[in-house]
């Protein structure tokens, strides 16, 4: 999958320009001076390519906006902010900067086995992910409960904590948000994505 790396850059850029919160200008610093934009989404699951993670982002972005619009109509923005979906949507998955490199496995071709690139993870702060992505956040800018939710809770039942029992009932329960935010990122990583082998 090719994607055009300068493009979803300046959509990015275009989209996060929502954000007026006191501190995102040091936030915008942040992920300047990360891989965001050349990282891929994931290792194995989605957008696993150069870019992929931008790449997502808008995707989650827009299903978001879509969804937020389809639940609560025209005047969505009396409910969520469009600098709240910028923010959640734009910043779910910051965790994931600095964490992938590339390295080398072995792979049959043609009855040949060869080397071939994929990306390992190698979590400098493994503090889990989605709090991981508020922790980040959060140190730059003050985050509503709600987008603190929505952006905690994104991965909704495939997150770690979910699987052994959590809070992610009362999560989805009191926070509409988070639930259209894991349907965005479900939506966008599996309809909208696709894994390169």
């Amino acid at each position: 999958m090719a994607i055009n790396i300068e493009e979803n850059k300046q959509e990015f850029l275009k989209i996060f320009a929502d954000i007026k919160r006191d501190g995102a200008d040091k936030l915008l610093e942040y992920i300047m001076s990360t891989d965001f934009f050349t990282a891929p989404a994931s290792g194995r699951r989605h957008s696993n390519c150069e870019g992929g993670l931008c790449f997502h982002t808008l995707n989650v972005y827009r299903r978001l906006k879509k969804n937020v619009m389809q639940e609560y109509g025209e005047n969505y923005a009396e409910k969520v902010s469009d600098e709240t979906l910028a923010i959640v949507a734009l910043l779910h998955d910051i965790c994931k900067v600095n964490t992938y490199t590339t390295d080398y496995r072995n792979k049959k071709e043609n009855g040949q086995w060869v080397q071939v690139p994929y990306y390992a993870y190698n979590n400098p702060l493994p503090y889990g992910h989605g709090e991981k992505s508020v922790y980040v956040v959060s140190a730059f800018i003050r985050l509503t409960r709600e987008e603190a939710m929505a952006i905690n809770w994104h991965m909704g039942p495939y997150d770690a904590r979910a699987q052994g029992g959590s809070d992610l009932n009362d999560a989805f329960r009191k926070f509409p948000l988070a639930v259209l935010t894991f349907i965005s990122d479900l939506e966008a990583s599996f309809l909208d994505e696709v894994v390169n082998d």
